[in-house]
């Protein structure tokens, strides 16, 4: 199947043709990504752990207009804390989820190159999730709240 694909027919009329005669296209991605953000990984022996802990928990901010806004947080902070790590070093990240918040959060750090699920996923309230990841790209990357799987 050619799906979303802009495919110019004018220029090679038999290339549709020639797609099915091969038996048609297989849509590989790289293998970029871990399997999962497991902390015991043997790649991360010997390198800079640096520890990231953060608490997702609802906060109530007044909107200095009408009202107030009931606010998902990392850590009582929007934006949430910000992390520094030298290239190469293993991130450890773990979220609590405190007992009594109302709906579970989760965490999604696209820099990591981990699977997000199961990786991140729900962390329901009174529980922690940990997952680590080595920093190998540089730049400045974003986490945000992953929901509920």
């Amino acid at each position: 199947q050619l799906n979303a694909t802009a495919f110019d027919v004018k220029s090679d009329v038999s290339a549709l043709q020639k797609i099915r005669d091969m038996g048609g296209l297989e849509l590989v991605m790289p293998g970029a990504f871990a399997a999962t953000g497991d902390c015991d990984a043997a790649e991360f022996a010997g390198r800079t752990v640096v520890e990231f802990n953060l608490t997702g928990e609802s906060i109530t901010l007044p909107t200095g207009l009408a009202g107030d806004y009931n606010a998902m947080t990392f850590s009582e902070q929007i934006p949430g804390p910000t992390l520094r790590v030298t290239q190469g070093d293993v991130v450890k990240m773990t979220l609590t989820v405190p007992d009594g918040e109302a709906t579970p959060h989760g965490n999604d750090m696209h820099a990591s190159q981990v699977t997000a699920v199961p990786t991140f996923g729900a962390v329901r309230p009174g529980t922690s999730k940990t997952y680590c990841y080595i920093a190998e790209v540089p730049g400045v990357y974003k986490y945000h709240c992953s929901g509920v799987n």
